[in-house]
């Protein structure tokens, strides 16, 4: 059984800095695309960044020079390194990866509450 687990949100003042983990397991996912997703109260759920199994990496305009997403040295995790964090960044942050091939994201962490305080 495939599962995605986030780690490392919490609250933080503005202009801080969060490392959110994602461990998955249940299969190889080295040739897996790997994303964090977040959805604010009352917002559609967005795409914050993504990495796929070569390294390329993609990020919303909003979080460009602000976040970082990596893969760790274990091929079955993945992070979000957060830096100069506002209070617009508030949301639940969702790990989520896809299959070689597949036109959109096939499995789903269950999400990991992140509060910027002004």
């Amino acid at each position: 059984q495939v599962q995605l687990v986030e780690s490392g949100g919490g609250v933080v003042q503005a202009g801080g800095s969060l490392r959110l983990s994602c461990a998955a397991s249940g299969r190889t996912f080295r040739n897996f695309g790997m994303g964090w997703f977040r959805q604010a109260p009352g917002k559609e759920r967005e795409l914050v960044a993504a990495i796929t199994s070569g390294g390329s990496t993609h990020y919303a305009d909003s979080v460009k020079g602000r976040f970082t997403i990596s893969r760790g040295n274990a091929e079955n995790t993945v992070y979000l390194q957060m830096n100069s964090l506002k209070p617009e960044d508030t949301a639940v942050y969702y790990c989520t990866s896809h299959r070689p091939g597949s036109s959109w994201w096939d499995y789903w962490g269950q999400g990991t509450q992140v509060t910027v305080s002004s």
